[in-house]
């Protein structure tokens, strides 16, 4: 059994992907980060940096005692390592996959996050900060599209946790400012993410 410290964003999104497409008991416990739960003690015992998401693993592979992770890169890593799935065990196509994980964890989420903020919550228009963020978000979906045009998913033609750490992000392009006609591989990527059962039971079953 999971426990999942989590909230509807993208990088919580990322969890329950997997573990839906996996098949794992999980548990969710919500954490209203507007409210400032996310600094409670009890979370930060999971999550020392006050993010979510972040998990317990009450059945680890050493049949030792429960284990936390946090940080969602980390945490798919750890689930794809204990169930042998959604991470190649082809050693060229796993590097590939890997590569493009920490592309995202590293790169395309902290940058349109970035954009997230200073389109939609910072308390003043900053118009640097805007062009800046928007730009590089062009930049980096055009490099998901370069990458998607040789291959049906990231890191080869396989899904796996290098796409699901992705999907929640690309999939708010339109929140960036990011014209999708420009990037036609990844539209037709996020498509057939969409398409898979445990995407939609993540993000249409209640729709």
């Amino acid at each position: 059994m999971i426990d999942l410290y989590y909230a509807p964003t993208p990088n919580g999104y990322k969890i329950t992907l997997f573990l839906e497409e996996v098949g794992i008991p999980y548990t969710i416990y919500p954490i209203n980060i507007s409210t400032g739960e996310q600094f409670k003690p009890e979370f930060l015992a999971v999550s020392p940096n006050n993010k979510i998401p972040a998990i317990v693993d009450h059945q680890p592979t050493d049949g030792g005692e429960p284990v936390s992770i946090f940080e969602s890169g980390a945490i798919l890593l750890y689930l794809a390592n204990k169930t042998g799935q959604l991470l190649s065990k082809d050693w060229r196509e796993r590097t590939e996959q890997l590569q493009w994980l920490f592309w995202q964890v590293a790169g395309f989420g902290p940058m349109l996050g970035q954009n997230h903020h200073f389109n939609h919550y910072a308390p003043e228009v900053v118009p640097y900060a805007i062009n800046r963020y928007v730009e590089e978000s062009k930049r980096l979906y055009k490099v998901l599209n370069t990458q998607l045009e040789k291959t049906a998913y990231l890191g080869g033609n396989e899904y796996s946790i290098a796409d699901i750490a992705t999907y929640p992000w690309a999939r708010c392009y339109e929140h960036q400012k990011i014209n999708l006609q420009n990037y036609p591989a990844v539209a037709k990527w996020l498509d057939k993410i969409s398409q898979r059962p445990a995407t939609q039971a993540i993000y249409f079953a209640a729709t």
